[in-house]
């Protein structure tokens, strides 16, 4: 990642800190449920396209051969394929619901 686009993903993750510091005073001032969850989604958002830009600088770092990546075709694609499921299993485990704290997994 050059030190352009750390400097970008470093802008979005001030930004991101200060959604959650107006996420943090709208609980302390008693805001609408309705008014937090929006804005806690707005920072879920921001927090997945953070996501997306790192692994995009991940995986063209490993398909464009850099220095030092010394895996083959398969590895590459299976390191690859594990760092997209790194981002991905909190959906795919709230859908099943075991990503919830307390949730009944005796249906």
């Amino acid at each position: 990642m050059g030190a352009d686009d750390r400097e970008k993903l470093k802008i979005r993750l001030r930004r991101i800190e200060g959604q959650v510091r107006g996420v943090q005073r709208m609980v302390e001032e008693d805001a609408p449920c309705a008014d937090i969850l929006t804005q806690i989604g707005a920072v879920a958002a921001a927090s997945e396209k953070v996501a997306l830009l790192v692994l995009q600088y991940h995986a063209g770092h490993r398909l464009h051969g850099a220095a030092g990546n010394d895996l083959g075709p398969d590895e590459t694609v299976d390191e690859l394929a594990s760092a997209v499921e790194r981002i991905l299993p909190i959906r795919a485990k709230e859908g099943r619901g075991e990503g919830r704290e307390g949730a009944s997994r005796d249906t």
